[in-house]
Formats: C-alpha cells, sequence, structure tokens
C-alpha cells in the first residue's frame, strides 16, 4: 500500500469511528508526517483525497477539520408485514453515488447556486431529461419541457391556472392519487369522478362526461394506476384520446412509473398525440427517492406561457442543487445503470405477489399485472374496518381506500397492497394472512 494511502485510511477510520469528532481539528501537517513517518507530500495527498470526498473542509491559516456526517445503517427487521407504505426502501438506493453527484453539482454548479434559477429548470438539465423522455417516447422539444418541485407542484399549477379550452372541470379517476384527491378537496376544486376498474373505464359514460361536463382536462395513470395497479391497453389510450380531440378536453398524463414498464412497446397516451392534448408528467420519487423533489412536466404549446407565469409566481424555479445533481447523475449514466438493478429489484418482488395471489386468493379478483401494488376486490358483505384490525393484530399493515375517493362518490370494497417497502420474504407469509382473515366470518357484516 502507497503510504498516502496508509494514512488516508487511518485518517478515515478515525472519522467514522468517530475518533475523530464532526467540527474537531486534524493534527498539523507537520505532526501527521512525524506520526506516520512520511512526507508532507504523501499527507497533503491523504488530505486532499478526504476533502474530495467532502470528509473535511480547509479553513484558511488554520488547518483541517472535520465536516459533519452520519454513517447510514441497515434498517432494524420488525416484525411488522408492511403493505401500506408506497415509499421504496431508502436502503436500496445507492446513495454513495448521488452523495457524490450532490458533492460534484456544488462544485460545479457554484455560480448557479447563489443567484435565482430560470424559469423553466436548469438548462443543462433539460439537456439530460430530453433524452431521458425519449427513451419513454415522449419525444419533446425543450421549449414544452419544464422541471417542477415534484409532480405534485405541476399538479397544482395545472388545477388553478386556467386552460385555453376555457372549461372550468377536473376530472379524476376513481379511485385516485390520494394526495391529488386530497389537493382537490383542500382548494374546492371543481371536480368530478369516474369508476375506474381492473376492466378500466366506461367509455360511454366518459365521452358523456366531456360532452357535457365542462372538463378543462382529464388526470389519469394509464399505466400501473394508483392505487388499482391496473393500466389501459393501447386501444382503450387511443379511444381516449379520440374522445379528447372531438369535445377538446385535456389530458394530464402522469406516467410516474414509466421506469417500472416490463412490454415492449407499451407507449404512453403522449407518444400517439398528433394535436397537443397531452400533458405528460414524470416523477423520480419511485425509481430514485421522494425526498429529492424534482419532477417533469411536457407541456403542449397552448398552455406553455400560462403555466410558465404560474410557475414563476409560485417559487422561480425548483431546488437548484438537485436539478445539478439529478443533471450529473443522469449524465454519468448512473441513473441508467440505476434504473435496471431498481427495476428488476422490484419486478421480482411484483412476480412473489402475483404467485401469492394466485395461490391463496384464487376465489378473489385481483390486479393481476406486475407492478410493486395491486388490489383485491371484497365482497360487499366485508367489514373493512374489522379486518384492517385484525391484519394489523397479526402485524400485517394495510390501509383503507377512502383517502383515494371523492367524498360522496361510491367505494368500492377494495383492498390495496404494496409490496415496496415490503421484505420480499415476507409477502406470501402476509398473503396467506389476509387470505386466512378473509375466510373469517367475524370480518363480515351479518
Amino acid at each position: 500500500m502507497l503510504k498516502y494511502e496508509y494514512v488516508y485510511q487511518s485518517l478515515l477510520t478515525q472519522i467514522q469511528t468517530g475518533e475523530l469528532k464532526a467540527g474537531s481539528k486534524i493534527p498539523s501537517i507537520r505532526n501527521l508526517a512525524k506520526h506516520f513517518s512520511c512526507s508532507n507530500s504523501s499527507i497533503l495527498t491523504a488530505l486532499e483525497k478526504l476533502e474530495n470526498q467532502h470528509l473535511i473542509y480547509a479553513r484558511p491559516k488554520s488547518g483541517f477539520y472535520v465536516v459533519e456526517h452520519k454513517m447510514f445503517k441497515q434498517p432494524f427487521k420488525t416484525s411488522k408485514i408492511d403493505f401500506a407504505t408506497s415509499a421504496p426502501n431508502w436502503h436500496s438506493f445507492p446513495y454513495q453515488d448521488f452523495q457524490h453527484c450532490l458533492n460534484k453539482a456544488a462544485d460545479t454548479f457554484q455560480a448557479d447556486l447563489f443567484r435565482y434559477g430560470t424559469d423553466k429548470g436548469l438548462p443543462s438539465l433539460i439537456n439530460e431529461v430530453e433524452k431521458l423522455l425519449k427513451s419513454y417516447q415522449v419525444f419533446a422539444q425543450k421549449k414544452q419541457i419544464f422541471i417542477t418541485s415534484g409532480v405534485q407542484q405541476a399538479l397544482f399549477l395545472l388545477s388553478t391556472m386556467p386552460f385555453s379550452n376555457n372549461k372550468t372541470k377536473i376530472l379524476v379517476e376513481q379511485p385516485s392519487y390520494h394526495l391529488y384527491i386530497d389537493l382537490v378537496k383542500l382548494y374546492k376544486l371543481p371536480v368530478i369522478g369516474i369508476k375506474r376498474t381492473i376492466e378500466g373505464i366506461n367509455l360511454q359514460e366518459l365521452e358523456q362526461i366531456f360532452r357535457e361536463g365542462d372538463i378543462k382536462f382529464f388526470y389519469t395513470m394509464p399505466r400501473f394506476q394508483n392505487p388499482l395497479g391496473t393500466s389501459y391497453n393501447k386501444k382503450e389510450k387511443l379511444e381516449i384520446l379520440k374522445l379528447a380531440y372531438k369535445y377538446n378536453v385535456y389530458i394530464v398524463e402522469d406516467d410516474y412509473l414509466a421506469d417500472f414498464e416490463y412490454m415492449n412497446k407499451n407507449d404512453p397516451m403522449f407518444a400517439n398525440d398528433l394535436h397537443g392534448r397531452v400533458i405528460y408528467l414524470k416523477s423520480f420519487s419511485k425509481i430514485m427517492f421522494p425526498g429529492l423533489r424534482i419532477g417533469i412536466a411536457v407541456l403542449p404549446d397552448s398552455l406553455i406561457e400560462t403555466f410558465q407565469q404560474f410557475k414563476t409566481v409560485i417559487d422561480i424555479d425548483s431546488s437548484m442543487i438537485s436539478q445539478a445533481a439529478i443533471e450529473l447523475y443522469l449524465k454519468s449514466g448512473m441513473f441508467e445503470h440505476y434504473q435496471k438493478q431498481v427495476r428488476d429489484k422490484y419486478l421480482a418482488r411484483a412476480q412473489i405477489l402475483q404467485t401469492s395471489l394466485k395461490t391463496h386468493l384464487i376465489n378473489f379478483k385481483y390486479a393481476t399485472e406486475l407492478v410493486m401494488h395491486s388490489h383485491i376486490v371484497l365482497p360487499k358483505q366485508v367489514d373493512m374496518t374489522a379486518l384492517i384490525k385484525q391484519l394489523n393484530e397479526h402485524n400485517i399493515q394495510v390501509k383503507s381506500i377512502k383517502q383515494n375517493y371523492l367524498d360522496n362518490f361510491f367505494q368500492e370494497k377494495i383492498l390495496k397492497i404494496n409490496v415496496s417497502n415490503c421484505e420480499p420474504t415476507d409477502i406470501e407469509k402476509g398473503i396467506k394472512q389476509i387470505a386466512r382473515s378473509l375466510n373469517n366470518t367475524n370480518n363480515y357484516f351479518v
């Protein structure tokens, strides 16, 4: 081992074990050279390596000091089987790679970090996003692409801004994404629901609503819908587009799980939009982590100016450090490499889920697509409160479907299942317990 490597490893161990605490001063170069019996240049090389990893920093005419840091640990194994949490496992994410991108971003984009950003997002990130979108069959011009503070911000802006079709109401699938349901309730937005099931939606009903309902946009998740876990087929997507053109309705396509698609040529609705009626939204929250708060919105020309005005008033620009870091993550090829890793990992969980449902719940209807969340359609006589309570007593965590519905909309008897934060070895065990609970007459109304 080279001398500077030995010095580096020794100091690194002292920092990681806490022997050299955060904020403490590193011994002087002269003292370190004497202690390790080496030259000043070897010490400087070791210190520079630690500084490049942002473990220490230099104070002019004072020396080097240890940076505040935390060593992440794997979470403790619990007896709970978590079918309720939709966030991905944080410890599955290669945070050290992304930490490198954050640190590099702070160095590379120093000037940008100390001034307000742009109206649309970091231009160099938009260049990388344009390339990424092509892999999802979304061929957009740079002028159409906006970086938002998560997809939630894009949904808020779209829901509150006026549209060029001069219509006012929003159409939402029922059930749908619970945070969007919360948004329209909180702001008392004019909203209408349309039932979506394993079989899809009633296209005749959709046409009637488009024709008579003053609908400015239809919010939909064509791919792996949340919370149902179902997808529209190509024919259904084309029919919805045809109705949107006919009745001058926009489509807000939330494609948050595009990275988990396992079928070739299953293109988003945007790919077949010939008349500028689809607004495409993409999130990094599942493929990376929710705390990143970076989303992508692709707007048709008719809405760009208004969207830009509303976004500028809200926050000028999304987090510059996050934008810079994710640009480097995309540009370096790290994202593409990690994308395949995490997709394969969750597809394996989805396969276990489907096998377990097929084996233990053969008498029930359930969503059959390979995705990390699904649902079980329950008999009308099931007492959902009693069922959820009993499952909790058996250490099975599930959530009610209530939060996914608009007020006063008929709620199906559905049990949501999400394996994003569930250990693969626990999936079948949990489904077995659900089957036992559904065979317990105490969980049914008399």
